[in-house]
């Protein structure tokens, strides 16, 4: 916990709320009998923490954006995808206690399970120093490289996937499913994007829609490295 303390910056005073933060649902499963509780309530309130504090940014900080592009530009920065991103930086893979079968199907590097441990730890420390902790956390890792005008919204995504491959005739672009899991308050959907149907990008969200967009996104990164 000593090195994740430093990794977040903060020290806490109830370790037991960096630990739930940290503890999947398969290991609370596996630990009934310890009264542990897994980091799912936590993603819930850290969730709205994170939506809050990003709006806010952006209603402040840009007078002049308009609702939709402020919507819009709030759901890629608290999207899966830039959460995973956050988890990697903080190396949260080492730290998360997993149940066994979780552990060996990779859950470490699994983009859903990091992702919400990153909400968990949001909740965790609003819950132990404040709004002021959990806001210097997402300022540093979520907000502090924000530059709106090298941002694409999310609604840009697939249409300037599909503009790009346009340019060559006789290419098409189509999504599919791959798997949805977790709660029914707040399911996660992973959907993959083939050109020509082979895949060229996958991505996750909360909603089809928005897991099409993270999908879109790295499919148009892919294609043109």
């Amino acid at each position: 916990m000593d090195e994740l303390e430093r990794k977040l910056e903060y020290q806490f005073k109830d370790r037991t709320l960096l630990l739930t933060a940290l503890s999947h649902s398969s290991y609370a499963n596996e630990n009934k009998g310890s009264g542990l509780m897994s980091n799912e309530r936590l993603e819930f309130l850290g969730d709205s923490v994170l939506g809050q504090v990003v709006a806010s940014h952006l209603y402040l900080s840009y007078p002049k954006m308009p609702e939709g592009q402020m919507t819009r530009l709030r759901a890629e920065l608290v999207c899966e995808q830039s959460l995973y991103e956050v988890a990697k930086t903080l190396e949260l893979g080492k730290f998360i206690r997993l149940g066994k079968g979780e552990e060996h199907t990779g859950g470490r590097q699994r983009e859903s399970i990091l992702a919400d441990a990153v909400e968990a730890i949001i909740a965790a420390l609003y819950l132990d120093g404040g709004i002021e902790a959990a806001k210097k956390f997402i300022d540093k890792y979520i907000l502090a490289d924000l530059d709106v005008g090298e941002i694409h919204t999310m609604s840009d995504y697939k249409t300037a996937l599909q503009e790009y491959v346009q340019r060559r005739s006789g290419q098409t672009i189509s999504y599919e499913l791959i798997s949805e899991s977790g709660p029914d308050h707040k399911k996660t959907f992973t959907m993959q994007v083939l050109l020509n149907d082979k895949p060229i990008g996958i991505g996750s969200g909360h909603t089809k829609k928005e897991a099409e967009q993270c999908a879109a996104k790295n499919g148009l990164e892919e294609i043109m490295k």
